[in-house]
C-alpha cells in the first residue's frame, strides 16, 4: 500500500496504518528504491516497508532523460541493463501503470580510427551475452538516422531495443507493483535516526514513529551520505550538475515517419534523442568546465531539496551545442523551450555502490547511480535475489561498496568524480588508467624508490608497479587496443623471474588476522580446504552457500590459533565483510583484524631467489628445511620477517611479510645482496603472464560468483571428505554428482599485433560456446576458456 502521512504522530490513520515491525526497510522512494521494494514483494518477502522523505521520485528521478541501452563496456552490467529493458518492456501489463517506453534503438558513432578500434573491441565482447550489438556501416548509419552529417562518420554501433523511457511513470508502475505484491511505501516519512541493536536489527527513525527492521537499505540518491553519517559513515560520493537541453519542434523531426534511434556522438560528449516531434541532448563537459555541488558534501543537501533544479548555463555547455549542430545540422534553426539542470551523483568511478556494507550489520546500499534509470530494474532483482538467497546471484564485484575505503577522502571522492564525467565518453582502452587524486595515502615503503622507474597502476587506493622501464624503453602510460610499450619490457621481466631472481611490491594485498579460541572451527567453516598446521600455508576457497567461489585466500597458521589471511587488493572489503558476517552470525570467539595497512609485502622470485635471500638470514633455507608452503617468522638482514615459501609467479620464492616501515630497508638489502645473481624489479604485469603459463587461477579471471571450484579445475582445494561442514559443501556435493556443464582450459592462440584481453566470445561452427578469462601470456599466447562439456574432447 502506498500511505501519505500527516505530519502529527498521533492521528488515528497512522495508529492504523503504521507498522512497527519489518523484514525490510528500504529509505529512499527513487526509482531504484521503489524498483527494491517491487522486486523484494513479489518475490514472496511479506514485510517491506519503503520510507521517503518528500515525494516518490523527488531528487534525480523525476527530472532524469530516461535512456535505456543494451550497451555496457564491461561485462557484468550488461546482464542488469538487459534484464532491465525485458522488465520494462512488460511492466506495464503487469502493474497497469503505462510506462512510456520508446525503443527506436541507438547508434553510437565512431568518427576517429580509435573509435573503430574500440566498436570491433566491444563486439568481441559482447556477443556472449544476449543483448542485441551490431557494428556497422556508414551507409546504415545514415539508413538510421538520416539527419546526420556523414562527413565524419567513420562506422557505428548499433543496439536494437534501445531507446528511453519516462521515470516518473516508471517509478509510478514499480510502485503499483509494489503495492500489488504487499509492499507499503510511507511519504513523506524523513528518516531521522538509524539506531543499530546487538541482534544486528535496526530502529529506524521517523518523525511518524519508529520501526524495527531486520535490515535496512540506503538508496536515498544524492541524500545518501547524510543517511550514511546517521552510523557514521562517509559514503565517497558527490553531486555533479548535468544538464540536458530541449528543443521546440522541427519540421523535419516532424516530417519522419518512424522515431528516430538515440544517438550517441562520443567524440562529441552528448547524447541527442527524439522528444516527441523536437530533440533533446544533454552533454557530458569536460573535467575543467563540469560543476561539482561539493558543497553538498562539506555543508550537507538543502533540507527542502526535493523536486528542484539548479540554475541552467547555456555558456558551459556551448562546445557540445556547436557539436551536435555540426552532427546533427537541423539543430542549428531548432529553438531551445527549456534547459535542465540537476543533480545526478557520481562515486570516484562513476559506478554505484550496491550491497552489504563491510563494518555494520544488515545495511545494505543502492546509491551512487549516474545512469539510475537503466540501472533501477536490474538493481532491483539483484538485490531482491541477494537479499533471498544470502548471496549474490551473480558477480558483480565492480559495484561492490566495499571496494572504497578510509583512503577514500572528500578530496579524492571530488576529484575523480570530476574526471570520471569529464571522462564519460573517452575511449575505452583496455588496461585503463586514471590518475586524478592519486597517490592516495596508501603508498607501500618503496614507492618513492620504484615511482620514477616504472608504470604505476591503481589498485584498491594502493599504487603498485605494473611494468618497469630501462634505458631506451618507451614510456609512459600509453593505452592502446593493439600491443603497446609495455608489451616487450613485461617479457624482459618475465625472461628475468623464469632465468635469474626479481623483487615485486606485493603491500596492496588485503591481510587480516584472526585469532581466539574459535579460529580453527570459524575457518574450517569458511573455507573448502583443510587448514594448515602451525608452520605451514595452504590455499583456501571460501564459497557460497550455492557452492560458488566467493574468494580465493592464502591461509598460513602462524601459532596455535592465530592465522594470516591473505586476499587481492580488490578484494580487502568485500572478503573481510564475509568472514566477519559469518564469524557474528555464527557467534563464533574470535578477534578478527585488518593489518593491511600496517603490514607490508615484498615477493622474491626466480631460481636464484633462495641464494639471494640466504646471504640476508641465518636461518636455514634449504629445500629439506624450508619447504614449499611453510611459513615461519625468520630475520633478514636484522629485519624481522614473517617468510612464506610461496610466489604467484608458479617460480621458487617468498613471500615477505613485514612492519610497512621497514618495506624500504628490506627493499635495498634484497638489492644489494642480489647484485652479483642479476636480481631485478618486476611488476604485476610479468606476475600475470607467469601465473597463467603456470595455469594458477585468479579471482575474478578464471573464478568468481559465477563458477563453482571444479569448473575451475580448483579440486584439489577443496576437501569434500573433510569432517566440517564448510559453506557451499552439500551444494558443491550435487554439483559433482550431477556432473560439470562447462569447465576452464588453457589452450594456445596465434597472435601477432592484437592479443585478446579477457572475456571475449568464443565461437565454435558459428554458434557461441563460451568466453575468455584474462590476457595471453607474453611468451606463448597461452589463453583460459570457459567452454562446455561436448567441446573438451574436441579441443584437448
Amino acid at each position: 500500500m502506498d500511505f501519505r502521512l500527516s505530519e502529527e504522530k498521533d492521528t488515528a490513520f497512522l495508529g492504523k496504518r503504521w507498522k512497527d515491525t519489518a523484514e525490510t526497510v528500504i529509505i529512499g522512494g527513487g526509482c531504484v528504491g521503489v524498483s527494491l521494494a517491487y522486486h523484494l514483494a513479489k518475490a514472496g518477502m511479506k514485510d517491506v516497508v519503503l520510507l521517503e522523505k518528500s515525494e516518490l521520485t523527488a531528487g534525480s528521478t523525476w527530472h532524469a532523460a530516461g535512456l535505456t541501452t543494451y550497451f555496457h563496456p564491461g561485462i557484468n552490467l550488461k546482464k542488469i541493463h538487459y534484464y532491465s529493458i525485458k522488465l520494462y518492456e512488460s511492466l506495464e501489463e503487469e502493474t497497469g501503470q503505462a510506462v512510456g517506453f520508446h525503443q527506436p534503438g541507438s547508434v553510437r558513432i565512431a568518427s576517429t580510427p580509435a573509435r573503430v578500434d574500440e566498436f570491433k573491441y566491444q563486439m568481441t565482447r559482447g556477443r556472449w551475452h544476449p543483448n542485441p550489438q551490431y557494428y556497422i556501416e556508414p551507409e546504415k548509419v545514415q539508413e538510421l538516422f538520416p539527419l546526420l552529417n556523414m562527413d565524419k562518420v567513420l562506422a557505428g554501433l548499433h543496439n536494437p531495443g534501445d531507446g528511453h523511457i519516462d521515470p516518473y511513470s516508471l517509478t509510478m508502475a514499480f510502485a503499483a507493483g509494489a503495492r500489488k505484491y504487499g509492499a507499503q511505501l510511507y511519504f513523506p516519512a524523513e528518516v531521522t535516526d538509524l539506531i543499530p541493536q546487538s541482534n544486528g536489527s535496526w530502529n529506524v527513525v521517523t518523525h511518524h514513529g519508529t520501526i524495527h527492521a531486520k535490515r535496512i537499505v540506503n538508496a536515498t540518491g544524492f541524500w545518501a551520505r547524510e543517511v550514511g553519517k546517521l552510523i557514521g559513515f562517509q559514503h565517497p560520493l558527490i553531486p555533479v550538475h548535468h544538464q540536458y537541453v530541449v528543443t521546440a519542434t522541427v519540421p523535419e523531426v516532424k516530417a519522419l515517419k518512424r522515431e528516430l534511434p538515440v544517438l550517441r556522438d562520443l567524440e562529441g560528449s552528448y547524447y541527442l534523442r527524439q522528444e516527441r516531434d523536437g530533440l533533446l541532448f544533454g552533454p557530458y563537459e569536460s573535467q575543467e568546465k563540469m560543476k561539482l555541488q561539493d558543497s553538498w558534501v562539506t555543508q550537507g543537501v538543502p533540507p527542502g531539496f526535493g523536486k528542484e533544479l539548479f540554475e541552467s548555463d547555456l555558456d558551459r555547455i556551448m562546445d557540445h551545442v556547436e557539436a551536435a549542430m555540426d552532427m546533427v545540422p537541423v539543430l542549428k534553426n531548432a529553438d531551445i523551450i527549456n534547459i535542465v539542470s540537476g543533480p545526478i551523483t557520481y562515486s570516484p568511478d562513476i559506478l554505484p555502490m550496491v550491497g552489504p556494507h563491510q563494518g555494520v550489520q544488515n545495511y545494505w546500499v543502492a546509491i551512487g547511480f549516474g545512469y539510475g534509470i537503466i540501472h533501477a530494474g536490474g538493481i532491483g532483482k539483484f538485490l531482491s535475489d541477494w537479499i533471498m538467497l544470502g548471496e549474490p546471484p551473480f558477480d558483480l564485484i565492480e559495484l561492490d561498496p566495499n571496494r572504497y575505503g578510509k583512503w577514500t577522502t572528500t578530496q579524492y571522492t571530488a576529484l575523480k568524480a570530476r574526471e570520471s564525467y569529464g571522462f564519460n565518453n573517452i575511449v575505452g582502452y583496455p588496461k585503463e588508467e586514471r590518475f586524478a587524486g592519486r597517490p592516495t595515502e596508501r603508498v607501500s615503503g618503496v614507492y618513492e624508490e620504484l615511482k620514477p622507474k616504472c608504470s604505476m597502476g591503481f589498485h584498491a587506493g594502493w599504487e603498485q608497479p605494473h611494468w618497469f622501464y630501462k634505458p631506451g624503453d618507451d614510456i609512459g602510460y600509453k593505452p592502446s587496443f593493439r600491443r603497446t610499450n609495455w608489451f616487450e619490457p613485461v617479457g624482459r621481466e618475465y625472461k628475468q623471474v623464469m632465468e635469474k631472481v626479481g623483487v615485486i611490491d606485493l603491500t596492496p594485498f588485503g591481510k587480516f588476522t584472526i585469532k581466539g579460541k574459535d579460529s580453527v572451527k570459524l575457518l574450517d567453516h569458511l573455507c573448502a580446504n583443510t587448514i594448515p598446521k602451525v608452520g605451514f600455508t595452504n590455499i583456501s576457497h571460501m564459497l557460497t552457500p550455492r557452492g560458488r567461489v566467493y574468494a580465493e585466500l592464502t591461509v598460513s597458521q602462524l601459532s596455535p590459533g592465530e592465522f594470516l589471511l591473505v586476499t587481492g587488493s580488490g578484494s580487502e572489503l568485500h572478503d573481510l565483510r564475509w568472514i566477519e558476517e559469518v564469524a557474528v552470525c555464527g557467534n563464533y570467539s574470535v578477534d578478527i583484524s585488518n593489518v593491511t595497512d600496517e603490514v607490508g609485502v615484498l615477493g622474491l622470485a626466480g631460481p636464484l631467489a633462495r641464494k639471494v635471500l640466504q646471504k640476508l638470514t641465518p636461518d636455514d633455507l634449504s629445500n629439506t628445511s624450508f619447504k614449499f608452503l611453510q611459513s615461519r617468522k625468520i630475520s633478514i638482514d636484522g629485519i624481522p620477517v614473517t617468510a612464506i615459501r610461496i610466489s604467484y609467479t608458479g617460480e621458487l620464492g617468498w613471500e615477505l611479510y613485514h612492519n610497512r616501515p621497514d618495506s624500504s630497508a628490506l627493499y635495498r638489502a634484497l638489492m644489494q645482496a642480489g647484485q652479483e645473481e642479476g636480481i631485478d624489479n618486476f611488476g604485476t604485469y610479468a606476475m600475470n603472464a607467469l601465473r597463467l603459463e603456470k595455469g594458477f587461477r585468479a579471482w575474478g579471471a578464471e573464478m568468481n560468483c559465477d563458477t563453482n571450484p571444479l569448473e575451475a579445475g580448483l579440486e584439489y582445494f577443496v576437501k569434500l571428505n573433510k569432517p566440517a561442514d564448510f559453506i557451499g559443501k552439500e551444494a558443491l556435493k550435487e554439483v559433482k554428482e550431477k556432473g560439470l556443464h562447462r569447465k576452464l582450459v588453457y589452450l594456445t592462440l596465434k597472435t601477432e599485433n592484437v592479443d585478446p584481453e579477457g572475456n571475449e566470445t568464443v565461437w565454435y561452427n558459428g554458434k557461441v560456446v563460451g568466453n575468455t578469462t584474462q590476457e595471453p601470456t607474453v611468451t606463448a599466447p597461452i589463453k583460459a576458456w570457459h567452454l562446455p562439456m561436448y567441446l573438451l574432447n574436441l579441443v584437448l
